[in-house]
This record gives C-alpha cells, sequence and structure tokens, in this order.
C-alpha cells in the first residue's frame, strides 16, 4: 500500500486545499480505493463515504440508481461507472464522485469481460471523465492493487485539471 500512499496523500492535500469532499463506490477494487484514501491522517475532512457495490442488491441499496437509468448499460462498463459515481456523489452530498467496476479475475465477468478488465469514472464540479484499464493479467490480487492504483491516479489527475495545480505524475 506504499507506493499507492503518496498519491492518496495528494488527493488528500487538494480536497482539503480546496473545501472539498469525495464518496467512493468501488466493486473489483474490493475497498482497497477507500481504504487508501482513508489511511491518510485527516480523513475525516474530506472522504464521505465508501462501499464496495459487488452486487445488485448492494447496488440497490447503496446507490439507489433509478432502475430506468440502468436500462441498456452494462455492469463494468464506462456507462455503468458513470451512473455510479454520480450516484454515490449525489447520494452523499460529496464533491466528487469516484466510481471502479470490473472484473479482476482469475476468470472474466458474466458480460464477456477478460480478467483485468475495470472501468472508472470520476464525476466532479467540472463533469465527468471515464477510463477503461486492461491489465492483461488473471491474477486476481495484483489486478486489484492495479485496478486502486488507477482509480486513484484518475481522481488525482481530475482534481490537478479542476484545480490547474501541480502535476498528476506523482508515484502510483
Amino acid at each position: 500500500m506504499d507506493d499507492l500512499a503518496a498519491g492518496a496523500r495528494r488527493i488528500a492535500e487538494l480536497l482539503v486545499q480546496h473545501g472539498e469532499t469525495v464518496a467512493v463506490s468501488e466493486s473489483s477494487a474490493g475497498g482497497l480505493v477507500s481504504a487508501t484514501l482513508l489511511a491518510v491522517p485527516g480523513a475525516s475532512a474530506y472522504f464521505l463515504a465508501g462501499g464496495v457495490v459487488y452486487t445488485r442488491p448492494a447496488r440497490d441499496a447503496l446507490l439507489a440508481i433509478d432502475r430506468d437509468a440502468l436500462t441498456g448499460v452494462r455492469s463494468a462498463s464506462e456507462p455503468y461507472a458513470r451512473l455510479c459515481a454520480e450516484a454515490i456523489r449525489d447520494r452523499v452530498g460529496a464533491t466528487w464522485g469516484l466510481s471502479e467496476t470490473g472484473a479482476a479475475g482469475p476468470g472474466g465477468n458474466g458480460y464477456g469481460d477478460a480478467p483485468g478488465h475495470t472501468c472508472i469514472a470520476v464525476m466532479g464540479p467540472g463533469g465527468v471523465h471515464s477510463e477503461t484499464l486492461e491489465t492483461g493479467i488473471a491474477d486476481r490480487e495484483e489486478n486489484m492493487w492495479r485496478f486502486s492504483r488507477h482509480t486513484l491516479s484518475v481522481l488525482e489527475a481530475a482534481l490537478v485539471r479542476e484545480h490547474g495545480e501541480g502535476s498528476p505524475d506523482g508515484p502510483h
């Protein structure tokens, strides 16, 4: 987790500096994104909520996404990640919503995605950004760490874009 800590500290610094907050919805990262952000002392100043949304019942309970919004949208896709980022942000009143959804492995998911596939979205004051990461490996634990690193780097890059400060090129 040490290699994630520097990025998390920079994220915390930017959020605190601008009086902003974040909420996280993650699935295949299994809570590592939230744990990393919470490992920074003073996390209560910027971290509002995090949930491992691994199943449909969890999504319904934690995100309460309108079923009509889900029509034609499959899990582990960028449109789904955007819906989750918006839902977690709005549900708890955070400035930023961050989501990750994918297939850690060792096998793929029921939607045809190979292991090592994840989609990440961040929703903030300036809009939404989403992207897909394909690691090309089937090692579940390694993918979880890679998904977490990449998810945090996406959030950091969005914060830098929003505030025009520094460079998102720190160690991740």
